[in-house]
């Protein structure tokens, strides 16, 4: 598999099988490319071959590769930690932001967006794993930070995105997947104003199959794709990391 082209095809076919297995159907699951350290020809390839939706982590990435790729038909997501100082362009050039984690970046969102006069889709991320090297907001708190969230018109909450434990447990990872699905499920069930519970982004390389079995609809995947980046994980999550 030495082209993007049958890399894609070979994860798709995983998707598949995993999607059989849980009793679903792959067109419930979105594939969303993380394209960190990925340079456009190469994003362009796998556009070719019909994927519609990639995640940046870094917003400098996502400002440098945004005009050079802003004629294809796709989406970008937004898929790292989002700075306060980051928020006006981040909007700039997302369509979506998975990482809304707490209220001071909610209100920020807010005052930009109500500049624009636009709404923005976002995702509330939960950590799930309890890993203090991960952002999110806690699960104990998720249903409060839903209920905040919700008060903001600008802001349309569609679900919420989690990164699973770093392990190679399968099934410690799962419960990480089980717990976002619990929560998805809580937080519908308050209808809360401007939330539509329909997304749950959950899943990467090594552990997508479980995800998708947990109910995930969108995965995001980069290293089965792309192989392995020059820097650790820790660099697309942490905050303090230079941008």
């Amino acid at each position: 598999m030495n082209t993007i082209a049958e890399r894609l095809q070979y994860i798709r076919s995983k998707i598949d099988a995993a999607c059989l297995k849980a009793g679903r159907k792959p067109e419930e699951v979105k594939l969303l490319l993380a394209t960190k350290t990925v340079e456009p020809e190469q994003i362009r390839q796998a556009f070719t071959a019909g994927v519609s939706y990639i995640g940046e982590n870094k917003v400098q990435e996502l400002k440098r590769k945004h005009p050079l790729l802003k004629d294809q038909q796709v989406e970008f997501h937004f898929i790292g930690h989002v700075q306060s100082n980051k928020v006006k362009d981040v909007i700039q050039y997302a369509d979506c932001i998975h990482s809304v984690d707490r209220l001071s970046l909610a209100e920020a969102l807010d005052r930009q967006l109500q500049k624009q006069g636009r709404s923005m889709d976002i995702l509330m991320q939960v950590n799930t794993s309890y890993e203090e090297s991960k952002f999110g907001v806690s699960p104990e708190r998720a249903i409060a930070l839903a209920k905040g969230l919700s008060q903001f018109s600008t802001l349309k909450i569609k679900g919420l995105m989690t990164i699973g434990l770093f392990s190679a447990d399968t099934e410690r990872v799962r419960k990480c997947f089980q717990l976002l699905a619990s929560l998805k499920e809580q937080v519908a069930a308050l209808t809360l104003p401007n939330t539509e519970m329909k997304e749950l982004s959950m899943g990467m390389s090594g552990d997508f199959e479980a995800a998708i079995e947990e109910g995930a609809t969108i995965i995001r995947i980069g290293t089965a794709l792309f192989g392995q980046r020059i820097y650790p994980d820790s660099y697309y999550w942490n905050e303090n990391t230079p941008v």
